[in-house]
């Protein structure tokens, strides 16, 4: 009776086994890989799913939500002058591209990163540093473009490429201050003596019709 009861009770472990691992769910804007025996099975959609217990096996879950990397690149404009560019770069995994994104790329993140510094310098190095501030969107559009090319063979989709600031070197961004309170001091100066210069001629005029009405 006791192996009966032995028996019955590893059979509804075992059954209990079998249908937990069976089934699993895959959440909205998530794609799941499943591999059996170590070889790539099927990429599996949001909802629930079904495996073979025992022999399929969730590997990964890719997460197809839009990711924002920012990063900092430093480089020297044509006038020599050291610059930091803020860069935010939005991508996400493109769903029917989930093999490529895991099989064919380990780290996505170091690579963006590396073709946004080689675009950044090719572009920046041939600029002076009036022309990059005036150039934000134009080096956006570039790292955009060749990132979409690049990262589109990886399975990932490029959705934005924002170039948030330009920082110049402290020594050139307080040259560059120097100068503008250097040219609002003389714009002042200049207020300051067509101020003076209208009080005088006002003030001559007072002088000649007062004495035209003393005449």
């Amino acid at each position: 009776m006791d192996v009966a009861l032995i028996l019955l009770g590893a059979i509804v472990v075992f059954t209990l086994l079998v249908i937990s691992g069976s089934f699993f769910t895959v959440e909205t804007s998530q794609a799941v890989v499943l591999q059996r025996f170590g070889k790539f099975l099927r990429v599996a959609n949001a909802g629930l799913n079904f495996k073979m217990p025992f022999f399929d096996q969730v590997t990964a879950r890719i997460n197809l939500r839009v990711q924002q990397l920012d990063m900092e690149i430093e480089t020297k404009t044509k006038d020599n002058v050291f610059v930091t560019i803020p860069i935010s770069v939005q991508n996400r995994v493109r769903p029917e591209k989930v093999y490529d994104a895991f099989y064919k790329l380990s780290d996505p993140v170091a690579q963006i990163k590396s073709y946004v510094e080689q675009v950044i310098l090719g572009h920046v190095a041939g600029m002076t540093l009036d022309e990059v501030f005036a150039s934000q969107s134009s080096i956006a559009a570039a790292v955009k473009q060749e990132l979409d090319s690049d990262m589109a063979t990886f399975g990932y989709e490029i959705v934005n490429v924002l170039v948030t600031d330009i920082v110049p070197d402290e020594k050139v961004k307080s040259a560059m201050n120097d100068i503008n309170a250097a040219q609002r001091e003389q714009v002042a100066a200049n207020a300051r003596g067509e101020a003076e210069k209208i009080l005088v001629v006002k003030k001559a005029e007072a002088e000649a019709e007062s004495k035209a009405l003393q005449g």
